[in-house]
């Protein structure tokens, strides 16, 4: 269940970036106050009476045409990426402590280096094996 949820989350934030970097417009066909076509991707059908030049309340023909056309552009987000020649100076420290770090995480440990070498056992006050009788033969 857990792996799923994830899935989903994953593709949820794909989508978002895909839509917030995309750039698209909508044509739009208005016939007086009514919207006669809109389109994302291709150009929009007329209704044809733009080139009667008729007035939509009268049937005089008139010089001005009622039908108009709107173009609605979206703009996406041009970069995703944010610059790095403008580091504050905590950035700056933090990336250095970070890979500074990150380096000493993977060097071996010397093996030859022993740490007891230089103490002594502790003092054994009775032979617990002869107190207990317990022989290994």
């Amino acid at each position: 269940m857990k792996m799923l949820a994830h899935k989903f989350i994953s593709v949820v934030m794909a989508v978002v970036v895909l839509l917030s970097t995309m750039s698209f417009s909508v044509d739009m066909h208005y016939c007086g106050d009514m919207l006669v076509d809109f389109s994302i991707m291709e150009q929009v059908k007329t209704c044809g009476m733009e080139k009667v030049k008729t007035d939509c309340e009268n049937t005089t023909i008139t010089e001005k045409s009622c039908c108009t056309d709107a173009q609605l552009n979206v703009e996406g987000a041009e970069s995703m990426k944010v610059s790095f020649n403008q580091l504050s100076f905590d950035q700056q420290v933090f990336v250095a402590t970070f890979t500074y770090s990150y380096i000493n995480l993977f060097q071996g440990i010397d093996s030859n280096k022993f740490s007891y070498k230089d103490y002594s056992p502790p003092f054994v006050k009775q032979n617990v094996q002869v107190l207990h009788q317990t022989f290994l033969i």
